[in-house]
């Protein structure tokens, strides 16, 4: 059985040319870059072009990119690293978890949290914003793009007007990193983001790596306590293979960008929408009308567990997500669905397709003969369909 692909937003597969990148680093350039020997010294070149090419996709200075462990270490640093007790941090009810439970902990040591709502499109408008800022905002925290939903948030707006209001601003960009241009210099769309995370497993890199830019002018407390790596923002051995490989992965991303590579995929994205929605009754999709990135689609099936249509779509060879996959196994409905005003059912409903710049045209029109076939097998089985389909004939 030749398996179909559609979860990238939980994980992408790591390019060939990623790989070879790193493999010398793994095998035969193992010094650590902290090292003062030829070994170590080779190891500290490919970590600084690792980060000029990160600071070349930002579009920002390489003292700027610190490395971590990925999109986890990278949110919770961004905030734990400027929030102090008194301060009041904003954040949404749609924001991954690395930022919700940071905050859950955060509240939990005298920091004040607002969590902003959303429109029925989730979007955070920033009126909403604006009337939540307080004297003692000290930093708001706003995803680019969802995870599930793929929607983007108006970031320049919001981080005007958080600048506006004294307070430093943060996005996490795990969803947009390789999907959106991501230009944080003084003349960019993120001119007024001073805090941005990145996953490497999120854009074709390894995962066990990411990246937090840090504006230069933010003072950040480091959470780990150790050498003075990473400028003293982050102690610890370098993750050298990570890094050259989150490298490698952001000179593919820019140039696939600049090769109008997302108008592609969203051109297969919207090829799946439209045969789901035109063969399937009683569907529709979460986030319809907002400004999505360009592989998400997040399609409810009434009448359908989203868990056993996972299932049934694994056993014909198509990976799909009901979400987050950090929030696999939940029994409770998806956070971000409910907060845009989905009721439990339709959230439980849902189903996250996310394509890879590596999915084909052939993929999307197989996985449209799948899709259908099993949501019509399991409506059959749905008691409460089946008494709908009943009242219909009588």
């Amino acid at each position: 059985m030749q398996r179909i692909y559609m979860d990238a937003n939980a994980t992408t597969p790591l390019l060939p040319e990623v790989f070879e990148a790193m493999r010398p680093f793994y095998l035969e350039h193992y010094g650590n870059a902290s090292s003062i020997h030829q070994q170590g010294q080779h190891a500290r070149s490919a970590v600084d072009r690792a980060r000029e090419a990160i600071a070349g996709l930002l579009h920002c200075r390489p003292a700027e990119v610190v490395f971590t462990s990925g999109g986890t270490e990278s949110d919770n640093l961004a905030l734990f690293g400027v929030l102090s007790p008194g301060d009041h941090l904003i954040t949404t009810t749609i924001e991954h978890h690395a930022v919700l439970h940071a905050a859950q902990s955060l509240e939990k040591r005298g920091v004040e949290v607002t969590l902003l709502p959303v429109t029925p499109q989730g979007i955070v408008e920033p009126a909403t914003l604006l009337a939540a800022l307080k004297p003692n905002t000290r930093l708001v925290s706003v995803m680019y793009a969802n995870n599930e939903t793929g929607v983007i948030q108006p970031i320049d707006a919001l981080a005007g007007i958080a600048h506006a209001g004294g307070a430093l601003f943060h996005t996490d960009a795990v969803q947009a990193g390789g999907k959106l241009p991501l230009d944080v210099s003084s003349h960019g769309f993120l001119k007024d983001v001073d805090l941005l995370t990145l996953s490497g497993h999120k854009i074709y890199a390894p995962k066990g790596i990411g990246v937090l830019y840090v504006r230069r002018s933010v003072q950040l407390s480091p959470m780990f306590h150790g050498g003075s790596h990473e400028r003293q923002r982050r102690a610890g051995t370098e993750n050298v293979p990570g890094i050259v490989g989150l490298g490698k992965a952001a000179e593919l991303s820019a140039e696939w960008i600049r090769n109008d590579g997302p108008a592609k995929l969203a051109a297969l994205r919207d090829r799946l929408e439209r045969g789901i929605l035109s063969q399937i009754e009683e569907t529709g999709i979460n986030g319809a009308g907002a400004p999505r990135v360009c592989n998400t689609t997040n399609v409810y099936f009434d009448h359908v567990e989203a868990e056993a249509l996972l299932i049934a779509l694994d056993l014909k060879g198509l990976s799909v997500s009901g979400g987050s996959a950090c929030q696999s196994g939940a029994s409770e409905p998806s956070h971000v669905l409910t907060a845009m005003g989905l009721s439990a059912a339709r959230a439980r409903a849902s189903i996250r397709f996310s394509l890879s710049k590596l999915t084909t045209e052939e993929e999307v029109d197989e996985a449209l003969r799948l899709i259908p076939a099993a949501v019509a097998h399991l409506r059959e089985l749905s008691p409460a369909h089946s008494k709908k389909a009943v009242a219909v004939t009588v």
